[in-house]
């Protein structure tokens, strides 16, 4: 049974899953880079994306209030704590979520933000005489960042009375779309050469372990009960097919990842089309799971 605080899920579910599996990614990707001492570089992309994260989570938040039947009572989720209701467990996810974040941009607060806010730059400052202090924080918000990322999929896998979205296996889809699409965009706006070659190789292997996840989790539903296998049909050869084959697989994941394999190996130049296609595809990827995930039923 959907939780009772959600009506019909139209685009602000989708959305919300999308931005918060490519916060989980950018988690774990600063998340390492800080561990290994990267947030020195300024030029580094990775140097913001803790800060880009704290915009996206909340535009993600945002998008979920939007969805809310009763939104004056938001605030009741942090008066209990039920251990069976996935909403349960995002609300309260998130309270960990927000400070390992903003611990992580104050490791490395941009010139442009120096001496706005005193109190963040002596806090800064505390971090920075502390190496393990900032190695800890590093690998607190990569720890923190998959959890946030197998949320978004447990989500929906805990409604059984969706088929297609009862399988083990979409946690992990989420966590690995997320992770992708997260490396994406570092590939899309890093300024430094030697960052686009490691993340544009870095998705290359999450598109891989992506494709292997997706036959997984069509596998599971097909060999399951008859009502799985219905559901899987959604996606392979009913109405949701199309988008599914050719936005999500083809545009979103193998084109992408053949143009990345020739960039990497040096084969054509980067270009930015292969990174736009995969986040496409990871927000295609959610509206499509979600909408046939609606419509599959148990008889």
């Amino acid at each position: 049974m959907i939780d009772p605080v959600l009506h019909a899920w139209g685009w602000e579910i989708p959305v919300y899953l999308f931005l918060g599996g490519m916060v989980a990614g950018f988690m774990i990707i600063s998340g390492y880079f800080t561990l290994k001492g990267h947030h020195k570089h300024s030029d580094f992309s990775s140097f913001y994306l803790p800060h880009i994260s704290l915009f996206f989570l909340s535009a993600g938040m945002f998008a979920l209030f939007l969805d809310l039947e009763y939104k004056v009572h938001v605030w009741r989720f942090y008066t209990t704590f039920k251990f069976t209701s996935p909403m349960s467990w995002g609300a309260w996810i998130l309270l960990v979520v927000y400070p390992m974040l903003l611990l992580n941009t104050l490791v490395s607060i941009p010139k442009s933000f120096r001496n706005r806010i005193s109190i963040f730059d002596r806090i800064s400052d505390v971090i920075n005489r502390y190496p393990a202090l900032v190695k800890n924080i590093g690998a607190a918000n990569m720890v923190v960042g998959a959890v946030l990322g197998m949320y978004t999929g447990v989500l929906l896998s805990a409604l059984a009375a969706r088929p297609l979205w009862n399988s083990a296996m979409l946690w992990i889809l989420f966590l690995t779309s997320g992770l992708s699409s997260a490396a994406a965009l570092v590939h899309l706006i890093s300024p430094d050469k030697t960052e686009r070659e490691v993340s544009a190789k870095a998705d290359n292997g999450f598109l891989i372990f992506e494709l292997l996840v997706i036959v997984l989790f069509l596998v599971g539903l097909v060999t399951s009960t008859r009502a799985h296998k219905q559901a899987a049909d959604l996606l392979l050869t009913g109405p949701y097919a199309p988008v599914f084959w050719g936005f999500v697989i083809l545009a979103g994941i193998v084109l992408p990842l053949i143009i990345q394999l020739l960039a990497v190996n040096h084969k054509i130049r980067h270009t930015p089309v292969a990174p736009l296609f995969v986040i496409a595809g990871g927000l295609l990827l959610r509206f499509v799971i979600v909408a046939a995930g609606q419509a599959s039923v148990i008889p």
